[in-house]
């Protein structure tokens, strides 16, 4: 994509249901277009935001996993200013966007857009392979919760999921403590959490919160930051999946991982879950089939003990 980058970004990637082709679309070849042009082109894609100093590669084996099922994965390097001045990796945040004059009046994420734009510039090889009429928001930790701030003002985005997020918002933005944020979304939603999440509950003086006697603030998200929606708004927990269940390989240096539980689940089990769930929301949500048939998955594991919990709204 070369100049076609944001400034800010690293390399995008993609995989494509084509060929599972990663690397710049000049390394895509013409014979991976031929084959994605008679296998249900065009496909719609599914943006990978990450969590804070997760890179990319974190990602590729779920983008890899969703490519095999049908989406077009995207994912992204994106530097940018962290708290306190600090440069790393990050889902990109417009600190000024999500304090209380400003939340609500357009995207908490900066990267959100220019991604999705290079996307639509795209030539070559890639020609007729994207539906960018059809984008899902996928987003880890804070990469989640940017998702679910910033959705609304996207207008292709036709789905929202998200691993170990929420809206509750620092009290150093200037909002009282405890505070959760109203999603800015206007389509389906799906909030997975794993039950040994240490993170979430270890930055609750982030909040104004004792970790002690909180409620869990995704569990707050759901029930006060999205609307009803006829059942389509999900909540699922993991069976003893923690914070970083849903990168491979885990850099234990990465963000804040020192906080996070042991998982008690097997991590590769954990995985396969997480693509059943998220290939399942997105071909009902993006490619418009059955809801039967996601049910039956949800029923499914439910039925294993795998998904410790699960709520509609």
């Amino acid at each position: 994509m070369g100049g076609a980058y944001p400034r800010r970004a690293g390399p995008v990637r993609h995989r494509t249901p084509a060929g599972l082709l990663p690397g710049p679309a000049h390394r895509l070849g013409r014979r991976a277009a031929q084959r994605g042009a008679g296998a249900g082109a065009p496909y719609p894609v599914v943006l990978l935001v990450s969590g804070v100093n997760v890179g990319q590669d974190a990602y590729r084996w779920l983008a890899v996993e969703l490519a095999a099922r049908g989406v077009v994965a995207v994912t992204y390097d994106w530097v940018g200013v962290l708290f306190a001045g600090l440069h790393g990796i990050t889902p990109g945040v417009d600190l000024d966007a999500a304090r209380p004059d400003g939340y609500g009046s357009r995207p908490t994420s900066p990267s959100l857009r220019p991604v999705l734009d290079a996307l639509a510039q795209l030539t070559g090889a890639l020609d007729g392979l994207l539906d960018l009429d059809r984008v899902a928001l996928l987003g880890h930790s804070a990469g989640g919760t940017v998702a679910l701030q910033s959705a609304r003002f996207l207008p292709e985005v036709r789905a929202v999921a998200t691993y170990g997020a929420h809206t509750m918002v620092a009290t150093m933005l200037g909002w009282p403590a405890g505070t959760v944020l109203p999603a800015q979304v206007n389509c389906p939603v799906m909030l997975l959490a794993g039950t040994n999440d240490g993170v979430i509950n270890g930055s609750a003086d982030r909040y104004g919160e004792d970790a002690a006697n909180r409620v869990d603030p995704i569990t707050r998200t759901f029930d006060e930051a999205l609307p009803d929606a006829d059942g389509t708004n999900l909540l699922v927990r993991l069976a003893g999946a923690n914070h970083f269940g849903i990168v491979h390989p885990l850099d234990p240096t990465s963000a804040r991982a020192f906080l996070d539980e042991e998982a008690t689940a097997d991590p590769e089990t954990t995985r396969a879950l997480l693509v059943d769930l998220l290939s399942g929301f997105l071909a009902v949500h993006l490619r418009g089939e059955p809801a039967d048939d996601f049910d039956r998955l949800l029923a499914k594991h439910d039925t294993t003990s795998s998904i410790a919990s699960f709520r509609r709204r």
